[in-house]
């Protein structure tokens, strides 16, 4: 991992450099706090995905898959409290008029702000610590009363009044609402009983007053969540499971060193919730809140009962007794775990007086698989050759044919984009029917036979969390 003070940077240039991250609309000067995957990018996310999938879904037979619409009925965000309470204290700088969240002024002073707080209270933190706080632009102390900004992102969605606005619909600001409003379908139409969980990946909006850090906090984001429903009495007990579990997924299965991640409990918890922990990263800005792993008791499937007047009571079928179950989550953004995975593999190695870049991803998680190169692109038999067995493997990996410059400089940007093997077709393989595999970390090469390819790469693309 690089060092913390200036990794950032570094991780923010081979981003766009590299064709992992792109800044949203970027030719019309860009659109605040979002981003575009490039290439690699999407291949990194997807694989992120894929294996939260696996350990959320595949691998266990008491949780099923969901696919909310962003769009929901409006009255699902009053029942859940977002419209009355989804909101984060703003601030104005007097002088340059940039907007801040104050929680965040008062964290990086090193206060700690309740976010059950009201206005008044949080004002009047505030303003009892200007000699330790100063707008993040241009440095003043001068700042406007707190107030609440709500974080939903309206939408005129299915209303064609003049004036919309008074009766909007949103775009969601959590995928949860999508499964607790599905929990009772899910229960009819399949075989789950409690306890059982229902995950979902999928895209929310929050309109973010100081959205930050690169991809760490945006406006849109992708979300991959979790909630498992469980006997109220059972509710603690799979929760500390559920805890373990997600931990050992990240040592595990994400390759993140132990040493980069923490728990942190939250202190202050709000009305409804019996526990609450995050999973935090040593991200290159300090460390910060990966995902969070909460018990939520009856709290969303009591409000939304009450609001849609449906019964969403759980009648076991052994016993007879009917209880309304709790619910224990996990919510993790793609974003944060992509760049907590890139900050993870970024590496610099001094190679006899050179600097190589090196991104050591996991190689399940590598964007690209395996890179062929043809030894010199002038060689028609060499890129012939190369080509078929590019064609042959791209059925099965994700792979790069790569035929410009010399090879050393080949193998440094697969080396920055994270491939694990490169494969080079060379004057031997005309001979002897083998190609020269060089692996990525530790840059040994070995020959390999045409024929084993496939199988080879299989056996070593899954061989290790590296």
């Amino acid at each position: 991992m690089a060092d913390k003070n200036d990794s950032m940077d570094k991780i923010v240039s081979l981003c766009k450099r590299r064709g992992f991250v792109f800044p949203s609309s970027e030719i019309y000067g860009g659109y605040g706090a979002i981003y575009d995957l490039g290439p690699y990018g999407v291949e990194l996310a997807n694989a992120v995905k894929r294996e939260w999938w696996k350990c959320m879904v595949q691998l266990r037979q008491d949780i099923v898959g969901l696919d909310s619409s962003i769009f929901m009925h409006p009255k699902i965000w009053e029942a859940s409290g977002h419209v009355a309470g989804f909101a984060d204290p703003l601030t104005e700088c007097k002088v340059c008029h940039v907007r801040s969240r104050v929680d965040h002024l008062l964290e990086e002073a090193g206060i700690e702000a309740d976010e059950k707080m009201s206005e008044e209270q949080i004002n009047a933190l505030l303003f009892a610590n200007l000699d330790k706080i100063k707008c993040p632009s241009c440095g003043k102390k001068d700042f406007t009363p707190v107030r609440k900004f709500n974080l939903l992102v309206k939408s005129n969605l299915g209303n064609f009044a003049d004036d919309w606005s008074k009766e909007p619909a949103y775009l969601r600001g959590e995928t949860c609402q999508g499964i607790y409003v599905n929990y009772k379908n899910v229960l009819d139409s399949s075989r789950v009983q409690v306890p059982f969980g229902i995950a979902q990946i999928g895209k929310a909006f929050r309109n973010e007053i100081t959205a930050r850090q690169f991809i760490f906090r945006t406006r849109e984001f992708e979300q991959m969540e979790m909630q498992y429903f469980t006997r109220p009495e059972n509710e603690m007990e799979e929760y500390e499971k559920l805890r373990d579990y997600r931990w050992q997924y990240y040592t595990r299965h994400l390759g993140l060193a132990e040493k980069n991640l923490k728990w942190h409990k939250h202190k202050n918890l709000v009305f409804y919730a019996q526990e609450a922990y995050d999973i935090e990263y040593a991200f290159p800005f300090g460390f910060k809140e990966l995902e969070g792993v909460h018990a939520r008791g009856d709290y969303d499937l009591t409000q939304h009962a009450k609001y849609s007047g449906k019964d969403l009571s759980y009648t076991d079928p052994k016993t007879g007794e009917k209880f309304v179950p709790h619910i224990i989550e996990s919510s993790v953004g793609v974003g944060r775990t992509v760049l907590a995975v890139l900050t993870e593999a970024y590496t610099e190695e001094d190679l006899d007086g050179d600097q190589r870049i090196v991104m050591k991803f996991p190689k399940k998680l590598a964007p690209v698989k395996a890179a062929v190169f043809p030894l010199l692109k002038n060689k028609p038999e060499l890129v012939s050759l190369a080509k078929e067995i590019y064609d042959a493997l791209k059925l099965d990996f994700m792979c790069e044919f790569d035929d410009n410059g010399n090879v050393g400089k080949r193998y440094r940007r697969q080396d920055e984009i994270g491939t694990p093997y490169c494969i080079t077709v060379d004057f031997e393989t005309l001979e002897s029917r083998t190609v020269t595999v060089r692996d990525r970390d530790t840059m040994e090469q070995i020959r390999v036979a045409i024929t084993d390819l496939a199988g080879w790469l299989r056996t070593n693309l899954s061989s290790d969390s590296k």
